[in-house]
């Protein structure tokens, strides 16, 4: 069985960590991830950093753009992974642009993914509709669950079909605005949440954007069966680099 739905099968609210591969510096990409793990993360995000990330607000963005010019790349970050399941166990899924996953080609993308032990990617640029008549096939061929965003714009009919074509969890985006934009959630997300939730949908539920300390954590998994950080995080590194990664997740939870 794929390792994210392992965890979700696990009786605890999943806390799940985005940092861009190559931030602060080019070579901290599996120290953070190994020093995560240790620190009781159930999940990482790792996120390939892209010249134009239309969904991250600045923090993310700036991170992504320092991880470029510190010379990342797709090569360098698959390079990078290629021993990461020697020493860690918990899912680990590529959260990316669809653009540089082209370029690199789809089938070698998702085989590389599947040789280091990849379980899952986000892309927030590709449409549901092109990847189940496209993509799917090849998504399934190599093991990876491709996880869908949704907003509170989200027509319930998508939402429905984004449920069929997935096999993973939803990542359902707090607000509509970018990554780290806001703080604390109000009435009306509260609704969205709750709105979700009894949707009944197959796939469980992880929320992120605007998740930035213990109060939005448990506010979230009020609702889903877990929470998403990701520009708190990418602040904790700018200010410590790879330092004090666990005094951070204990402030969570």
């Amino acid at each position: 069985m794929n390792r994210i739905n392992q965890k979700l099968q696990e009786d605890k609210k999943i806390l799940s960590i985005y940092f861009s591969a190559g931030y602060p510096n080019l070579n901290d990409t599996v120290q953070i991830i190994q020093d995560l793990e240790k620190s009781g993360i159930d999940m990482i995000e790792i996120g390939l950093p892209f010249s134009d990330p239309l969904a991250d607000g600045p923090t993310i963005q700036a991170s992504s753009t320092q991880a470029l010019h510190n010379g990342m790349t797709t090569q360098v970050l698959f390079d990078q992974l290629k021993d990461i399941r020697k020493t860690v166990s918990i899912p680990l899924v590529i959260m990316g642009y669809f653009n540089p996953m082209l370029q690199y080609g789809i089938e070698n993308f998702c085989q590389k993914c599947a040789e280091i032990g990849i379980d899952g990617l986000i892309i927030p640029d590709l449409p549901v509709d092109v990847y189940a008549d496209e993509y799917k096939a090849t998504f399934e061929k190599y093991g990876l669950k491709n996880i869908f965003l949704i907003t509170p714009q989200t027509s319930d009919e998508r939402i429905h079909f984004i449920d069929s074509v997935s096999d993973g969890f939803i990542y359902m985006v707090s607000s509509a605005s970018v990554t780290g934009s806001q703080s604390g959630f109000g009435s009306t997300q509260e609704a969205y949440f709750k709105r979700i939730a009894d949707m009944n949908l197959k796939n469980p539920q992880v929320i992120g954007f605007g998740i930035n300390n213990k109060e939005t954590f448990d506010q979230a998994v009020q609702f889903a069966k877990g929470a998403i950080i990701g520009s708190a995080f990418i602040q904790h590194l700018t200010e410590n680099s790879t330092r004090k990664i666990e005094e951070f997740v204990k402030e969570i939870r």
